[in-house]
């Protein structure tokens, strides 16, 4: 198992620390490496694109990320969810864009037809007066504005994100800034669009190229394809993956043969996992909870919709990664204006071996990430199982001292 765990997390680029320092071809390296990057607004910490990025490269400007976004590297679509997507597959979901009524919530074809009045005004406006936000609108009817209350006019517009009509042109404070398809992507044309079996088909050989391994019952939730639509199996039959095995698993895993070395590699047990982080959420490790569960033995449940009285663990918990273990987790909160990053909760898994070894791993993985953040201080609240407390304190301690004083 901890060969698969490996070959996992060097197709992720999270097996061991970076060399060198990230530059901005980089951040839209780890995204085609992934396939995607997974968007979410929650932000007690860096919101989650930039904070999976920060776990591949390391300290980076965030700016890079809006300013690819901006110079149309990339585009936003619904993926595993809603992701930032390299601009060269865009071809690969316009299939999903000519046939919205397959996405569920995400469009409504019943808005479109009562709404058609308004929505083609709003197209008009945007055509002649030029990009625009959802807050150039104003609320007229007194609700709070929660993504199931959206105002008209931002539900015509995500309608219109889904139907392909309307692209993300940048962002702009993190808010979607929305312009017509043709002006973002001027020299698309829809006699380029592919067949749809050759997509299904190059999703399921990419989804296992950046998993490094997969079970056949892990592949459809990568790209959100519902249902096996490729047979992992035929294409083996044809060469175009490699048949391999996991100890303790009946079933057999796939692995892309731009990964054989390695494989091979990982299967003699050289493939060592060196890098201790700190994994967003929303993180493709952990996304899929079951995936988590079998290849990493973590339980792992984001709470921040669990009634605060009903959770366990905390509002935005963060997994922790230290040499190919998903070993913990942290609850906590940004606060950069003072500098501080609040632990409120670091709570690692039963059973767990405290070395030294592991605590100055997670003490220096915190210390980094609070820095990244702004924040010189690390505050630890509580702490599961109780004798890391003091030490992981003391550790964390001894390593800002030096810093503080140099200063």
């Amino acid at each position: 198992m901890s060969g698969a765990r490996a070959l996992h997390l060097a197709a992720q680029g999270l097996l061991q620390p970076r060399r060198r320092k990230a530059v901005e071809a980089d951040v839209l390296d780890a995204i085609r490496r992934m396939e995607m990057l997974q968007i979410d607004t929650i932000n007690v910490v860096a919101r989650s694109p930039y904070l999976v990025l920060w776990s591949r490269l390391g300290d980076y400007p965030p700016e890079w990320l809006d300013g690819l976004l901006a110079k149309g590297k990339l585009f936003e679509y619904w993926a595993h969810e809603a992701c930032f997507l390299p601009i060269e597959d865009y071809g690969l979901y316009r299939h999903r864009m000519l046939d919205p009524d397959a996405m569920g919530w995400k469009y409504s074809s019943t808005w479109m037809r009562e709404r058609a009045g308004e929505v083609a005004a709003l197209l008009a406006h945007i055509r002649s007066e030029g990009p625009v936000r959802s807050s150039d609108f104003e609320r007229l009817d007194g609700k709070s504005g929660g993504w199931w209350e959206w105002k008209p006019e931002k539900r015509s517009l995500e309608v219109l994100f889904t139907s392909g009509a309307l692209m993300i042109a940048r962002r702009h404070n993190f808010q979607r800034v929305y312009d017509l398809a043709e002006r973002v992507l001027p020299g698309w044309s829809d006699a380029q669009l592919p067949e749809l079996p050759d997509v299904r088909r190059t999703f399921a050989l990419r989804t296992v190229k950046a998993l490094g391994l997969a079970r056949a019952a892990w592949i459809p939730d990568y790209h959100r394809t519902r249902r096996p639509h490729v047979d992992p199996a035929v294409q083996a039959g044809q060469g175009l993956l490699l048949r391999a095995s996991v100890e303790g698993w009946a079933d057999p895993v796939y692995i892309h043969p731009d990964h054989a070395e390695l494989a091979r590699r990982a299967a003699d047990g050289a493939l060592a996992p060196t890098l201790t982080t700190i994994l967003s959420p929303f993180d493709p490790v952990v996304w899929d909870r079951r995936r988590a569960l079998e290849l990493f033995g973590f339980d792992y449940r984001l709470e921040c919709y669990t009634p605060a009285a009903k959770r366990r663990y905390g509002y935005f918990t963060l997994p922790i990664l230290r040499r190919g273990a998903l070993v913990g987790r942290i609850d906590a909160k940004a606060h950069r204006r003072a500098g501080i990053f609040e632990v409120k909760a670091a709570l690692f898994e039963p059973g767990l071996r405290a070395s030294d070894a592991l605590v100055r791993d997670v003490a220096g993985a915190l210390l980094r990430c609070a820095r990244w953040h702004g924040c010189a201080q690390v505050v630890l609240g509580r702490t599961e199982p109780v004798e890391m407390a003091g030490r992981l304190a003391l550790v964390i301690a001894d390593a800002a001292t030096p810093r503080q004083a140099a200063a």
